[in-house]
């Protein structure tokens, strides 16, 4: 399962304009999530998680701070999560995660990015049985049975776990993420996740090449281009 989870941003970082992206993605994300469960990170594990993701990603305090003062404000847009997904280049399988608050626009800038690069969006569900929908964790360790000993005991649903290289990986589904990362933080002091977070993991992997390889490129800069685009998912393996 490990192996397929290094797809979640692809060519986001080439330039300053890229970086500028990632700043409002993490910008939107962080407005949204304390705007639902509350401003105060230690209230809201969610929003806690999701900043010390933004320090990791370098993006600046006064963009994380506005977001919060935007959420505390309690005006401003309301956003709402979107999921596209279809066949890109080489007919693998992509799933696009949004944040959007005109989903007619959103649904047409990511179609257009499919109908640019000869790749076909599909109806809900296309794809997405194709997809877990998970929860990784990865910290520093070695010792797996202690990490499992605690997951079991505090009756979390493992679906894989992973010790290679020094280090720990933690695979459950999304729906117990709370749990797993409330255990793990219990059974080991001073725990510091490499890797928190909730991604879109593909079952199989599509071998593409040649001049496919290419146009898959293009297409994920397209959808990295359009503003309500949060994430990218697929099975590609250049």
């Amino acid at each position: 399962m490990g192996r397929a989870f290094q797809n979640r941003k692809e060519s986001i970082a080439k330039t300053a304009a890229a970086k500028s992206k990632v700043y409002s993605k993490y910008g939107r994300e962080i407005y949204v999530v304390a705007k639902q469960g509350g401003v105060e990170p230690d209230a809201n594990l969610q929003l806690r998680s999701l900043i010390d993701r933004a320090k990791k990603d370098q993006v600046p305090a006064h963009v994380i701070e506005k977001a919060i003062d935007k959420a505390k404000g309690g005006a401003g847009e309301d956003y709402a999560p979107a999921v596209y997904e279809g066949f890109g280049p080489g007919n693998c399988m992509v799933m696009v995660e949004c944040l959007t608050d005109n989903n007619a626009r959103t649904y047409g800038e990511v179609r257009n990015c499919f109908t640019k690069t000869k790749s076909k969006i599909g109806a809900p569900g296309s794809v997405a049985h194709m997809f877990d929908h998970c929860a990784i964790l990865k910290f520093a360790g070695d010792d797996e049975d202690a990490a499992l000993e605690a997951l079991m005991m505090a009756d979390v649903d493992v679906t894989d776990i992973e010790a290679e290289e020094g280090h720990i990986t933690v695979f459950a589904p999304h729906t117990e993420w709370h749990k797993a990362k409330t255990a793990l933080q219990e059974a080991f002091a001073d725990l510091e996740f490499e890797v928190d977070e909730i991604q879109y993991l593909p079952q199989v992997m599509t071998e593409i090449a040649g001049d496919d390889v290419a146009m898959m490129e293009k297409f994920l800069d397209m959808l990295n281009d359009c503003d309500d685009v949060q994430n990218i998912y697929h099975n590609a393996q250049f």
